[in-house]
């Protein structure tokens, strides 16, 4: 879109100190317009026939008018797209120090694994004879999970976190109900990932908040203020969401199951404990594990998510279907209850089918490619990075808990910031500046202005190096008062600061063509 001066419009230009180009491009950086201002919707790319005649089934429910969708050719396609990635920023080109999200290198072995034509050509729905295979690997990968957590039974088919949470504690319910109980409260500290109480929520339970200690973890004593026969579980985090391990772990377990509960245990910190500690160990009854997080493919690198989850002998016979058996007869596929052998009462079915393969494919590989001594030195090196990224800006920036060590995240609040008139916010939006993804901001809700950050075990020294003095640069250039370096924030970035509140109230979701200009004054 041009303005009146005939230039391309402020809003969408990619600018610096004032300078301005007639293309809106930046060097080599090309501005990139919507794919709808620059494509006509009266031509296509390609050369499409007439159909021939055909019997309309739609029943009354068939486009009345054309479709809209802009007509580009391969070049400007190609462009288009190639454009946009260009704009991406992933693991692949930086740091990407999201605290509690684990974004780390993705092993190019695993994706090749992955796309071996007998994992990635095969269907949930043919006959369990041709994928013999892949049951094999999902048995496998399975046995290693029972290994690395310490308990007994892994339901392998929720999709990612929030699911497997849903999953464990429906088990949970399960065994409540086969106890013959229906308990109707559910603990969960005030630093809990949101999913925790929403699970419990959606499970109709009444969630009843733990506060955490002045040095971020839970008080045992303060759980069993609030145990009682209405109590069906707690759900916990450990390492917790401000990066520290909760020491009393195994005290609150043992005064959760005094009370006839039981101990969820959110999994999306176990990147920070795997060959470690095992779960099972500290008295958890289920714990899902993000293995797009832990096992190298975070956040859908190379697929959806997955969510298996844990289960102690006491959950185990609740199980959801279907799930993979591997004893002295073979590897099995049991679908049905009555298949799941005495003793078992699957509460039902999580999901159609197995689990997502393509994800199971790239654990197993990251796993027999790390081997237990190298799964517990990435554990090791991952705390080791954000303890060495904390103690190097410890000089600069509060933290909330003192300068006692961290797990595998560091937490900062925003107390240095205080008589600067500069937010975590802005504070993060400078960081893109510098070529950097923000960390986490503003979580966890329980310390003011918090920035979490986790550098992962897959960031080298000199990166690690880099991502610091940029981030004391920053610091001292707030301390001394240079505002606009940050209210102003990100400047080179292809688009300026959004008005998030105005975004987030006001949500434009689709495009309209704008109104024409004149190019000239009439």
């Amino acid at each position: 879109m041009l303005n009146r001066e005939g230039r391309p419009a402020e809003a969408g230009k990619a600018r610096a100190a004032g300078q301005h180009t007639f293309t809106g491009n930046r060097a080599l950086q090309i501005e990139e317009a919507l794919i709808f201002e620059t494509g006509r919707t009266d031509v296509t790319g390609v050369d499409l026939d007439e159909p021939p005649a055909f019997a309309n089934r739609l029943g009354g429910l068939e486009r009345t008018a054309p479709i809209g969708l802009p007509g580009l050719t391969e070049p400007e396609t190609m462009r288009h797209y190639v454009r946009l990635s260009q704009k991406n920023y992933g693991i692949d080109t930086g740091p990407f120090p999201l605290g509690s999200c684990t974004m780390k290198h993705n092993p190019r072995l695993n994706e090749k694994m992955a796309r071996l034509p007998g994992f990635a050509d095969i269907h949930p729905l043919q006959p369990t004879s041709t994928v013999e295979g892949a049951l094999e690997l999902i048995a496998e990968l399975s046995r290693w999970l029972v290994a690395l957590t310490g308990m007994p039974a892994i339901a392998m088919t929720p999709k990612a976190g929030a699911h497997g949470e849903l999953t464990g504690m429906m088990a949970i319910k399960a065994a409540l109900a086969a106890r013959g109980e229906k308990r109707s409260v559910v603990i969960v500290p005030e630093s809990a990932h949101g999913t925790n109480p929403a699970t419990a929520a959606l499970l109709g339970y009444r969630v009843e908040p733990v506060p955490a200690r002045k040095d971020g973890t839970v008080d045992v004593e303060e759980v069993k203020k609030r145990l009682s026969p209405e109590v069906a579980a707690i759900m916990l985090t450990n390492p917790n969401t401000c990066g520290l391990f909760e020491r009393d772990v195994v005290a609150i377990a043992e005064a959760v199951h005094a009370a006839g509960a039981y101990f969820y245990a959110d999994g999306a910190n176990f990147n920070a404990i795997v060959g470690k500690v095992r779960p099972g160990d500290l008295g958890v009854d289920a714990m899902h594990i993000n293995l797009h997080k832990t096992f190298s493919t975070p956040h859908g690198g190379g697929g959806p998510g997955a969510g298996p989850v844990a289960l102690s002998a006491a959950l185990a016979p609740f199980a959801p279907l279907p799930h993979v058996v591997a004893d002295a007869s073979g590897v099995r596929l049991v679908e049905h209850a009555e298949e799941a052998g005495a003793g078992a009462a699957p509460f039902g079915r999580i999901c159609a089918f197995h689990g997502q393969m393509g994800m199971f494919v790239r654990a197993l590989a990251y796993m027999l490619s790390h081997g237990a001594d190298g799964m517990r030195q990435a554990s090791e090196d991952a705390v080791l990075s954000a303890n060495y990224l904390r103690a190097s800006l410890a000089d600069l920036m509060s933290q909330p808990f003192g300068d006692r060590f961290c797990m595998h995240e560091a937490l900062f609040d925003d107390r240095w910031l205080e008589g600067t008139g500069i937010t975590t916010l802005d504070f993060a939006k400078a960081m893109i500046d510098e070529g950097f993804h923000p960390m986490t901001v503003y979580f966890p809700l329980v310390v003011r202005g918090a920035m979490l950050i986790e550098p992962t075990e897959s960031e080298s020294k000199a990166s690690l190096d880099l991502m610091i003095a940029a981030m004391r640069d920053l610091a001292m250039a707030a301390k001394r008062g240079d505002k606009a370096r940050f209210t102003g924030a990100p400047a080179h970035a292809p688009r300026r600061r959004l008005d998030e509140t105005r975004a987030a109230r006001q949500p434009v979701l689709r495009w309209t063509k704008p109104a024409p200009q004149n190019l000239a004054a009439e």
